[in-house]
């Protein structure tokens, strides 16, 4: 019996812990032509030092990392592109470049 409760205990906070982690990100259009970009992740945690890439034609053509208030801004790219937050291991997200807010 207790082999059995400590099995489902270990799994529950393992499946816990896979879902409190999960990377939020989200980039605005400014008048200047830059694009304003806040990250971070669902349990709290800072994107402080997470890579932030643009990739165009699947190349990367600008790479920088968040700062310490977890944001980022660039000069907007000229035709499609895409931001990825590359948090590693399951934490990274993409934004089509047509998808953001302006």
């Amino acid at each position: 019996m207790k082999k059995i409760f400590l099995s489902f205990v270990v799994f529950t906070c393992t499946l816990g812990n896979l879902y409190a982690h999960t990377a939020l990100m989200r980039c605005m259009e400014n008048s200047d032509a830059t694009i304003f970009c806040e990250a971070g992740f669902s349990d709290g945690s800072s994107a402080e030092g997470v890579a932030l890439k643009i990739v165009q034609d699947g190349k990367i053509v600008y790479e920088t990392k968040f700062d310490e208030d977890s944001e980022v801004t660039f000069k907007k790219p000229k035709g499609e592109y895409t931001v990825i937050f590359d948090g590693g291991d399951g934490h990274s997200l993409n934004i089509q470049g047509k998808e953001i807010i302006k």
